[in-house]
């Protein structure tokens, strides 16, 4: 199915790796012109060079809105426009629940909810008429499966964000929509490390937990991030879409 993505400017946040890394590639094989922003330079531009010459590795925190507002502009002035936002970064990683402190609510909120509205902000003075945001969630912000209070509360302040923007966004032609995906297996993702550490009992938590029984590949999760952001889901907007193979059961 050609998606309608030819000569569109996607920017990817946490694109260096894992499944941002997958989603800029997957959008730049759908024609579009990559921008991908991460902390680690190195890291990043070496993703960039590798996905293709029509991408381009912007080095920023964006978990800080005077860095997002630099690089949204220095992104417009390298490809003139963004037609599509994918807003990846995250971390489930933090405290067990009741040890949080004020600090730690700040880091998590700061990569799991302030990334992605720093970053939505500072694009929306740019935004293409028509454009798509994605944002990356996590099944945690619905369900309590055991992950980090602090994730879980985070990425359900994401799902409402979404909701809320719907309206506003709309006024400018602008799409919004959510994807939670389950438990995704990448080579250097924590489920690689727990699967190395002991497989067998991650083998019996996917045969209890998940329907299908396994993980998801990064491929999966990206393949719906690029209908989300194209004109094939044009009427497509403030839903949350759940990529989990089953798992949660609410």
């Amino acid at each position: 199915m050609d998606l309608g993505l030819e000569g569109k400017v996607a920017v990817v946040t946490g694109a260096s790796r894992g499944i941002g890394r997958t989603i800029a590639t997957t959008l730049a094989a759908e024609g579009c012109r990559t921008a991908l922003i991460a902390r680690d330079a190195a890291t990043l531009s070496k993703a960039a060079l590798e996905i293709g010459p029509r991408s381009s590795a912007h080095p920023a925190d964006v978990t800080d809105p005077d860095t997002c507002r630099r690089v949204v502009d220095e992104v417009v002035q390298r490809h003139g426009k963004i037609d599509v936002l994918v807003c990846n970064v995250g971390s489930g990683a933090s405290v067990p629940p009741g040890s949080e402190t004020p600090a730690e609510w700040r880091r998590v909120f700061d990569l799991n909810f302030f990334a992605t509205t720093n970053m939505i902000e500072a694009s929306r003075p740019v935004l293409a008429n028509g454009a798509a945001i994605v944002c990356i969630s996590s099944i945690c912000g619905i369900e309590r499966l055991g992950a980090p209070v602090t994730y879980d509360a985070a990425k359900a302040a994401l799902n409402a964000y979404v909701r809320g923007m719907v309206r506003p966004l709309a006024e400018a032609g602008v799409r919004i929509n959510a994807l939670a995906p389950g438990n995704v297996l990448t080579p250097d993702g924590r489920w690689a490390e727990r699967r190395r550490e002991n497989p067998q009992a991650i083998e019996t938590f996917l045969k209890r937990e998940v329907a299908l029984g396994r993980f998801a590949d990064a491929q999966e999760i990206s393949d719906v991030v690029a209908f989300l952001a194209s004109p094939r889901s044009s009427f497509v907007t403030g839903a949350l879409w759940v990529a989990d193979g089953g798992q949660i059961r609410s």
